[in-house]
């Protein structure tokens, strides 16, 4: 019998999928997983992903919040549309090279707005970005 989890878990490999000739994919986002409402996608980032001094670019960083932000989103409200209205970043470390892990969740709903929230680390764990998103219901 099937759990709830591993049909979530199933719809979000549906999704990436589908989702791998845009920018999620351009980007080279993957899809890690969901569990108990906090999405995690991750990075293999590399030499294109970085800016001139050597630091993953911060357009890069912002676009992998608003990927995770918008999943869980997506995953809290399957049958609505929803676009980003707000995006705010903090990067409060510099990241390099290699992987980064990208969490997000739910931070308050109402009707027609989601708030939500999300950090991207390290593979040692180490904080380097955070931010938050606002996303309207369409």
């Amino acid at each position: 019998m099937d759990n709830t989890h591993e049909r979530v878990n199933r719809r979000l490999q549906q999704l990436a999928a589908a989702a791998e000739p845009t920018f999620w994919g351009f980007l080279g986002c993957e899809f890690v997983d969901l569990k108990d409402g906090i999405i995690t996608i991750a990075l293999e980032a590399k030499s294109h992903h970085l800016n001139p001094i050597g630091i993953i670019h911060g357009g890069v960083l912002s676009s992998l919040l608003d990927n995770a932000m918008g999943i869980v989103v997506m995953t809290a409200r399957p049958e609505d549309k929803v676009v980003t209205t707000n995006l705010n970043v903090h990067f409060v470390a510099p990241l390099y090279e290699g992987r980064l892990i990208v969490t997000a969740e739910l931070v308050h709903q109402s009707r027609k707005m989601i708030t939500t929230q999300g950090r991207v680390m390290d593979r040692d764990g180490n904080l380097g970005t955070m931010g938050t998103g606002t996303f309207r219901v369409i």
